[in-house]
């Protein structure tokens, strides 16, 4: 039986998440390279690439860019992009990274590409491949979820009509997972059938996901709120992890 991000990530998902824009993703590039303290040309991870929005940004920077994600669609589309050639585009699971030792002078994984599987190990052993493909000192940018702000502001239903398509997502808190079920439904016989989704994202907390990170041999130095935000606060959208390997 396969696990939900390995259904969730195709055709449909580019439908569902099409609000994402370049514009942001350069905003947020520009904030993440004076976090990182990169210099010209260097080696940076994009894991969990999606449709490469970051990638590409962090390729016209001039760093050396490998967007690496599992889903072979997004990857097909980030490859259509303006400047794709720029970026050299792997498939692969983030917790068996196809990389060297040390290769990375950076590893980001943004808007919560982190927490899809049921155990903690698995997670531990996904922050675990981050620190071995890190050089020692290298620096990485993980972006989640803030749980207390999820909290306060879950829509438990929302439905929106996007190409032809009535999209009906329903939210939940479940077990310790912040779950989405989303439904497809075709307004005429050309938008084919009926489709549903489940996705499914662990619901960390800061003081649990620092410990995973130590766990994990990598040094936190700051945690923000957004990428507008100096500092996390308890209401802050996100928890944006900014270190360094040991």
């Amino acid at each position: 039986m396969s696990e939900w991000y390995e259904k969730s990530f195709g055709e449909d998902y580019l439908r569902v998440y099409n609000y994402r824009d370049e514009q942001g993703a350069a905003h947020e590039v520009h904030e993440m390279i004076s976090w990182l303290k990169l210099e010209g040309g260097a080696k940076v991870l994009d894991l969990c690439c999606g449709m490469g929005r970051h990638s590409l940004s962090l390729a016209e920077k001039g760093y050396e860019v490998t967007g690496m994600d599992l889903s072979d669609v997004l990857l097909d589309e980030a490859k259509k992009e303006e400047g794709a050639e720029r970026v050299r585009w792997v498939q692969g699971d983030m917790r068996e990274l196809p990389f060297a030792d040390g290769e990375f002078d950076a590893v980001v994984n943004l808007f919560t590409s982190f927490g899809y599987f049921e155990e903690d190990a698995e997670h531990v052993r996904v922050l675990n491949e981050i620190r071995r493909v890190l050089r020692p000192g290298g620096r990485f940018i993980i972006d989640f979820m803030n749980p207390p702000h999820v909290k306060r502001h879950l829509k438990p239903y929302t439905e929106r009509e996007e190409e032809g398509l009535k999209i009906e997502e329903r939210r939940s808190i479940e077990e310790g997972f912040v779950k989405k079920h989303i439904t497809i439904i075709p307004e005429n016989e050309d938008g084919g059938e009926r489709r549903e989704y489940d996705e499914r994202v662990k619901l960390y907390t800061l003081e649990r996901f620092t410990d995973m990170l130590a766990e994990a041999g990598l040094e936190l130095d700051e945690v923000r709120g957004s990428y507008d935000e100096k500092r996390y606060e308890s209401d802050s959208p996100r928890m944006i992890f900014v270190g360094k390997r040991f």
